[in-house]
């Protein structure tokens, strides 16, 4: 059965809640199967306001915020969207940060396991000129973001990213199965030990299992 995996993105108000800032909107993908099969969004009011800065960049208005939904009835929504899908994100160090923040303010406490489509796009594709999200996808010719810097056409674009490299583990290194688990594991791989890595990896899934005595 394939595995569904859940693709996040935030934009936020500033750059770590660890520095106070919190979220403002997130857009989360759903993928199973080598497809999208479903899409959640909404603005979040924190009752923080937007810099001008991040205003200029994302085009999120502090009316559409004050207008937008309380921060916990849409991160309720979020979790219940998530399950228990892993989740992976375009720099996840960021995104998870955001996603264990405002779930802990509802004491509720972030359980799943992230992946990172920076880290794996260094490894699988060391020559692209960038690994930014706008860049390594026009890098590999996949579909463009409607509006750059918002949430849901951020995770869309990180989601055909992340089906481009399952398909590409697959027909380059012959693993049918790039679930959450290996990706993890590629994503800390030393690079001078990928190939070593993904030749095991591929053995581990395509050699017929003996069975036991």
């Amino acid at each position: 059965m394939a595995q569904r995996i859940a693709i996040i993105d935030f934009e936020t108000t500033g750059m770590s809640p660890a520095h106070g800032a919190r979220a403002a909107e997130v857009g989360i993908v759903l993928i199973e199967g080598g497809r999208i099969v479903d899409r959640y969004q909404s603005l979040m009011n924190t009752g923080q306001r937007m810099p001008w800065s991040i205003t200029q960049l994302t085009g999120i208005t502090n009316a559409m915020l004050q207008d937008a939904p309380a921060a916990d009835t849409v991160m309720r929504e979020a979790a219940a969207f998530v399950g228990d899908a892993p989740m992976v994100a375009h720099n996840a160090s960021f995104d998870s940060k955001f996603w264990a923040d405002e779930l802990q303010r509802l004491g509720v406490p972030p359980q799943q396991p992230f992946a990172c489509t920076v880290l794996l796009s260094r490894r699988l594709y060391p020559d692209a000129p960038s690994h930014s999200l706008g860049r390594i996808v026009r890098h590999l010719q996949l579909p463009p973001a409607d509006k750059a810097h918002r949430a849901l056409a951020d995770a869309e674009m990180t989601a055909h990213l992340l089906l481009r490299m399952q398909a590409d583990l697959q027909q380059r290194w012959h693993i049918p199965d790039a679930h959450h688990a290996l990706l993890q594991q590629l994503q800390v791989c030393q690079k001078k030990h990928l190939a070593l890595l993904l030749q095991r990896l591929s053995q581990a899934q395509t050699q017929p299992q003996l069975p036991g005595l």
